[in-house]
């Protein structure tokens, strides 16, 4: 049977367009949607908050940017920089992406830290109006402001509600980026800003994990579909005239889930964090902190995007670029990344932020793209 060439053909181009819209619409949803945050608290009542940060598409090319008190800042708006003018009260150490002020992670001179977190699909939004833009920022500027203005959650709840953030096109990603917020003071209180249908909501945060999509508050509903879960191993049952234990350590842990979908990532952060061990200051709790962050660790190929860099120049080694862990007790930051696993550490202590200028200093996070490696082995 002769086939139709000409509606074998048109066949094909529909279907591979409907192809290319279902992935458009697929990974403009889903291609960060990985970062894991938590915060624990040491028997001495010092906070330490740390994150993962997952991009599959591309190195963010992230750096650690440091921020005098008395810079100007500019909110962002469709219109441009046209936005809030502010000025930071506070001194900050942060993590950038894509080398414009566009903060993921940081933490001001108070103790004071913010994480920004991808939220597709639920992040709404002010409608931006001109008339209103000297009173605007948008998402990408919310972690720079908080912590350039506040020092307490009380006072980002206060300000942060008289405040009009609105939608900004980011060119690289070809939207205007989603994200919600995990704040934490020094005092350990956390809270997550989210946006929806064009307010700003506020939910307290006592266990201290953050991840994605969907809400905060749907987060901790299905938290009770794992209220079975605990530290204590299963005890041994009989059945007739048989018993049955457990065949080994971590069977209170039956029904963990184990994918790396942002709903169980909240679980397993919940569960690990709650059962970490005690740690007497906040030195030690850093430790804790990256113990549990290296199970939220991602490879390119589980990582929505990561085909895209392996298929570049410059690939990358992991979809988790870096982790940071801040001590808000000791205003240290300490992190490693994808390159590199030795911890690097930056002492907010030794930072003179009233006399560093009136420029953002920047560190590169990696010198050389490479493991630290020290060779032990004996001359013999």
């Amino acid at each position: 049977m002769r086939k139709d060439k000409s509606n074998f053909s048109i066949t094909t181009k529909f279907t591979q367009l409907l192809s290319l819209m279902a992935f458009m619409v697929f990974f403009s949803q889903s291609t960060v949607n990985a970062c894991t945050g938590i915060r624990l608290v040491a028997k001495d009542d010092s906070v330490v908050f740390g994150r993962t940060m997952e991009w599959g598409a591309f190195d963010l090319h992230s750096r650690v940017a440091i921020i005098p008190k008395g810079y100007s800042f500019t909110g962002l708006t469709p219109d441009g920089l046209n936005g809030k003018k502010w000025k930071s009260k506070y001194g900050v150490v942060a993590l950038d992406m894509l080398h414009k002020m566009a903060l993921a992670d940081g933490m001001n001179e108070k103790g004071l830290t913010v994480g920004l977190f991808y939220h597709p699909g639920f992040a709404e939004y002010s409608k931006y109006t001109r008339a209103k833009s000297n009173n605007s920022i948008t998402a990408s500027d919310i972690v720079a402001y908080i912590l350039t203005q506040y020092s307490t959650i009380s006072e980002v709840k206060k300000g942060m509600s008289q405040v009009d953030v609105v939608p900004v096109i980011e060119k690289s990603l070809g939207l205007a980026p989603q994200a919600h917020y995990m704040v934490t003071d020094k005092t350990g209180k956390s809270i997550v800003i989210e946006f929806s249908k064009g307010k700003i909501k506020f939910y307290d945060n006592p266990l201290g994990v953050i991840t994605n999509a969907p809400n905060y508050d749907w987060h901790m509903t299905n938290l009770r579909n794992y209220v079975n879960i605990s530290q204590t191993a299963i005890p041994t049952r009989k059945i007739q005239d048989l018993n049955f234990k457990p065949l080994g350590a971590g069977s209170g842990m039956i029904g963990l889930p184990g994918d790396m979908t942002p709903p169980s990532r909240f679980i397993r952060a919940v569960a690990y964090s709650q059962t970490a061990r005690t740690t007497l200051s906040s030195d030690e709790t850093v430790y804790e902190l990256f113990r549990i962050l290296d199970n939220f660790n991602l490879g390119l190929g589980t990582a929505e995007g990561s085909s895209l860099a392996q298929s570049s120049k410059n690939a990358l080694r992991s979809a988790t670029l870096w982790t940071t862990a801040w001590d808000s007790n000791n205003k240290k930051l300490y992190y490693h990344t994808q390159h590199n696993r030795r911890l690097r550490m930056v002492d907010l202590n030794l930072i003179d932020f009233s006399n560093i200028g009136n420029k953002i200093i920047y560190l590169p996070l990696d010198n050389k793209k490479q493991e630290d490696i020290k060779n032990i082995t004996p001359k013999i």
